[in-house]
């Protein structure tokens, strides 16, 4: 059995993915699973066991005739008998009709959406159990397991001796992450949290836990960030994982992280580290598993990021 997933998205939307592709290769242990992402996305799947291949196609460009007719003759050559698909896109619809895979599940559309399976899309859940009930189109009603990675040992041994050349390794360390990516700036999305606020709780930390590292992660569109945390203490360190497992790795040393709305704090999720994460306009309830206890989300009290107080951030460090 060969089973497709299409999974638009950054790397946060394929980690929210991953119980779902856990259920279906307990489900289906013999089956091969293939997954189409964004050319963005790829680097997710390091930390993701139940794939076989990763295949890219840029959902959000302008595609032609061309590239869907390219992107039919990829898929044809492999035969897929059941393809799930997360987007409502009715041309992905019309070209999983195309390809003639027999099972074909998506979201419930108004028109044109070629699915032999129509489940009902429930946005006010928690985004891993609302991909978790495509699963419904194949008659599994399994609960949704908890997001979880699986990191390569490589990883590990890199992360250990990152640690050591931050001189953390024997006293702990906090993460912070506070960039964003360019495609959510160009969006408009607001996930950046001022650099003063970020400091002030810094500070705060400093003055209670003097011997306690921070440490900035630094991803390739952190410069701007990196920079100004820096001119405001010198004393922060930075790193910069390669890529998504080593990045993983480092994350589940930590003490804590510190984060917005970013594939880091789904990874921080997913490994366990207790993790505070500040939301702006996107909504935290449905980014983080209900009831968990290592992680709390911080809403904005309006649409703006920078309107969480920096004590409200302090106040959820030191409780009790």
């Amino acid at each position: 059995m060969r089973i497709l997933a299409l999974v638009p998205g950054g790397i946060g939307d394929q980690i929210l993915f991953f119980p779902t592709l856990a259920t279906l290769k307990q489900q289906y242990p013999k089956a091969l699973i293939d997954v189409l992402v964004e050319p963005r996305s790829k680097g997710a799947y390091r930390v993701c066991p139940s794939v076989n291949e990763v295949l890219a196609f840029d959902y959000k460009d302008r595609n032609g005739l061309a590239d869907y007719l390219n992107l039919l003759g990829v898929l044809r050559d492999r035969e897929y008998e059941v393809a799930i698909a997360l987007g409502q896109q009715w041309a992905v619809g019309l070209l999983l009709w195309l390809e003639g895979i027999p099972d074909r599940i998506g979201y419930e559309m108004k028109k044109g959406c070629f699915f032999t399976q129509n489940i009902p899309l429930k946005q006010e859940q928690y985004a891993a159990d609302m991909y978790h009930d495509l699963l419904g189109g194949l008659n599994i009603s399994a609960a949704t397991p908890p997001v979880s990675v699986a990191v390569p040992k490589g990883d590990i041994d890199w992360a250990e001796v990152e640690q050591e050349n931050l001189d953390v390794k024997e006293s702990g360390y906090i993460l912070l992450h506070g960039g964003s990516s360019q495609l959510a700036i160009a969006k408009g999305i607001d996930k950046i949290y001022p650099v003063k606020s970020w400091l002030q709780i810094v500070e705060n930390i400093r003055q209670k836990q003097p011997d306690l590292p921070i440490v900035l992660l630094k991803g390739p569109e952190d410069d701007k960030f990196i920079e100004e945390m820096l001119e405001g203490d010198r004393g922060l360190k930075t790193v910069s994982p390669p890529d998504i497992g080593k990045l993983a790795a480092l994350i589940a040393g930590a003490n804590l992280m510190l984060c917005t709305d970013s594939a880091p704090m789904h990874l921080s999720i997913a490994v366990g580290t207790y993790t505070i994460a500040l939301f702006g306009p996107t909504d935290g309830k449905k980014l983080l598993p209900p009831g968990g206890d290592k992680c709390v989300a911080i809403q904005s009290p309006s649409k703006a990021i920078a309107d969480i107080a920096p004590v409200t951030v302090i106040e959820q460090i030191w409780r009790e």
